[in-house]
């Protein structure tokens, strides 16, 4: 039997009706139900977690539903009004309540992040609020530093003194502020610290007052307390290797990047409201998906905590979320005055692609499907050409080409579409890839083009096959201040480790010359030679911190 609990509203505008047009509810069609159900069948069980959703189509809810269990250790299921946490959806409350100051005239988004957080590092260039709102600050992820220490943010109970703690100790930025994006909780962090310093009370209470009390979002809370006890929470849950579930719900008190606890009715809510102009007036609402341009003049698709896109050549506003095992997505679609929500407790679920299915019902034949162009066709020895491995010269990631079937794929899987000998598209994207030959004999190097903006440049290299005397010049010791560690690398024969306190250690594999992947985590270990050839850093690289360095000591 379907566990799934489902309301539609269907508003009829009939002028002799005897009573509120609120009134009329009734069951949602099976067409819409059974495709909706079958999104989310593996979890419509008592045996598994699970999710709750929620749509709003021309200002009537017309659908909520649940699936599997909010608590497996007391047998209670998941309802349309559990509560949740949201993950990153959370964000755009927090930059809701640094606009709402903005409005008040307490402090502009133009401001000098460091006249609210004066313990910050004078970086040079001026970091701006809305650099903070857009992720193009250039900040390294406060969650990033600790984790590359070892104690990351599941690892021990962080708060925002911790934060900022970690945050005043980085010599050096990504990027220059507005030179890039990339996705930065610290920034919203300190956005959070701002409200409390510029507005004079607690980020909570003025969220409370300002934003969840004004939309009667009553079933909506900051965790800015992990063991307080929240009635009708949901816990957290990922799968185990071995079949099963452990339990996974956050262990930090650090909010407003993520944190918020929510249902899927008062994010409906919420959604609603900051289009409308509800909440801070039209204003308010504009400055919320005003989208982010960087210095080269580029506009990005980041506004304020909100990404504003297209789904299927569709306009969307929309945002994932994700911490420990709880899941969130939320997505609105103003030509169709549509909003889906949805919240899950479990780290398997996708939130981004089960949401966006609900989306596609209700978008129907409105939405389109993007296809990859043909292209030309490619003699085979012309594709070889471009196979091997070529470094981000901004990044130093690498990237491998390769030569499947035919046809040219990146590492990641995207495929490379041929508009002539040297320019490839990928995929569906509006990427392009140029291959540029060296004059002098030299490596062949790819300029990217995004649009009518350059992007990265590759270069090729050599792959790395170290010998265990090139291996041993690598060994020793290595400090850093910024992340407050001593790390050791010792060379075994032809093996190369990285030795953490207390008692990681992870083997080092070859990329290409004075380049490694830790095995496991991604992370890309360079080691930095000055100008006597002689093996002095090490600079540690993942998604979201850049170049963190670490000073040989012996």
């Amino acid at each position: 039997m379907n566990r799934a609990s489902s309301v539609l509203t269907i508003v009829l505008a009939l002028a002799f009706a005897p009573f509120p047009t609120s009134d009329l509810r009734a069951q949602a069609s099976p067409s819409v139900q059974e495709r909706v159900d079958q999104i989310f069948e593996r979890w419509d069980s008592e045996e598994t977690p699970g999710c709750a959703v929620g749509v709003k189509e021309g200002g009537a809810t017309v659908l909520e539903s649940a699936y599997g269990m909010a608590d497996l250790e007391h047998g209670v299921p998941n309802t349309p009004e559990t509560i949740f946490e949201a993950g990153s959806v959370s964000k755009q409350f927090t930059a809701a309540a640094v606009v709402l100051l903005a409005e008040d005239g307490v402090l502009s988004l133009d401001d000098d992040v460091r006249a609210h957080i004066p313990e910050l590092p004078d970086y040079g260039p001026t970091i701006t609020i809305r650099h903070l709102l857009t992720h193009t600050s250039g900040l390294r992820d406060w969650g990033s530093v600790a984790a590359i220490t070892g104690w990351g943010r599941e690892a021990r109970v962080h708060d925002h003194d911790h934060v900022l703690d970690i945050l005043v100790r980085q010599s050096a930025l990504n990027f220059p502020p507005g030179d890039r994006y990339s996705y930065s909780n610290s920034g919203y962090n300190l956005l959070a610290m701002i409200v409390e310093r510029a507005g004079g009370s607690r980020f909570a209470d003025f969220s409370q007052e300002r934003i969840f009390e004004t939309l009667s979002l009553n079933n909506t809370e900051w965790r800015n307390d992990y063991t307080r006890i929240v009635p009708g929470r949901a816990s957290a849950y990922a799968p185990r290797s071995g079949g099963g579930f452990s339990i996974a719900r956050p262990n930090e008190n650090v909010h407003g990047n993520g944190g918020l606890l929510t249902t899927v009715e008062d994010l409906l809510a919420w959604s609603a409201a900051i289009r409308s102009g509800d909440l801070g007036g039209p204003t308010f609402s504009e400055t919320m998906h005003s989208q982010a341009v960087l210095n080269d003049g580029r506009t990005i698709t980041y506004a304020a905590g909100l990404q504003v896109d297209q789904h299927r050549g569709v306009p969307e506003v929309a945002h994932t979320g994700s911490t420990r095992g709880y899941r969130a997505f939320l997505g609105h679609y103003p030509e169709q005055d549509l909003h889906v929500a949805l919240l899950c407790n479990i780290s398997s679920q996708n939130p981004g692609q089960a949401g966006r299915a609900v989306v596609d019902l209700f978008l129907g034949d409105v939405a389109v499907t993007a296809e990859a162009p043909s292209g030309i066709e490619l003699a085979p020895e012309v594709l070889r050409e471009t196979e091997g491995l070529y470094r981000n010269e901004f990044t130093g990631e690498p990237m491998r080409l390769a030569v499947q079937e035919g046809r040219l794929v990146m590492d990641g899987g995207n495929h490379l579409i041929p508009r002539s000998a040297t320019e490839f598209q990928v995929g569906t994207t509006d990427q392009v890839f140029r291959f540029v030959p060296s004059q002098n004999g030299g490596p062949t190097r790819i300029r990217t083009l995004v649009g009518t903006f350059e992007g990265d440049e590759y270069l090729a290299l050599a792959e790395f096959d170290p010998s265990a005397e090139e291996l041993s010049n690598y060994a020793g010791r290595y400090h850093s201040e910024d992340a407050e560690m001593t790390v050791e690398v010792e060379a075994r024969g032809k093996e190369l480790f990285f030795h953490r306190r207390p008692a990681d250690e992870i083997r080092l594999e070859p990329l290409y010359a004075d380049a490694f992947r830790m095995a496991g985590t991604g992370l890309l270990v360079r080691f930095i030679r000055n100008d006597e050839g002689e093996v002095t850093e090490v600079s540690l690289r993942q998604a979201r911190v850049y170049d963190l360095r670490f000073g040989r000591l012996d």
